[in-house]
């Protein structure tokens, strides 16, 4: 099985708090179901872009810059990392999950490791 990251991608969110209930109603039950099917590794809803702090160890001294690294409209607000036996199974998967959070979901797979 290959594992794979599912990015929501989140732009202007304008939601009711019914609509909210109702989105995160709906994610919950989709969570239940990878669990169920063996799919489910982790998950996770981030905060807001402005609560992000960019380090750069590069140099001698270490820099901290408040904020997001890229300055735009849309951005990573949650993620999935999932198992599936092909891209195809990746896809079917991530298109319930843009269903069930009302957002575009960017498919990744991980690289596969030295052991592979």
């Amino acid at each position: 099985m290959t594992q794979y990251l599912l990015s929501v991608i989140h732009g202007e969110l304008s939601m009711s708090e019914d609509e909210m209930e109702a989105m995160f109603a709906a994610v919950g039950a989709f969570n239940q179901d990878l669990q169920a099917g063996g799919s489910w590794v982790f998950a996770g809803g981030l905060e807001a872009p402005a609560s992000a702090t960019m380090v750069d160890g590069r140099g001698e001294k270490v820099t901290l810059t408040d904020g997001p690294y890229a300055e735009t409209k849309e951005y990573v607000g949650g993620f999935w990392i999932i198992e599936a036996p092909d891209l195809d199974a990746a896809l079917e998967i991530a298109a319930r999950g843009s269903k069930a959070c009302g957002q575009p979901v960017e498919v990744r797979p991980f690289q596969a490791g030295p052991e592979a």
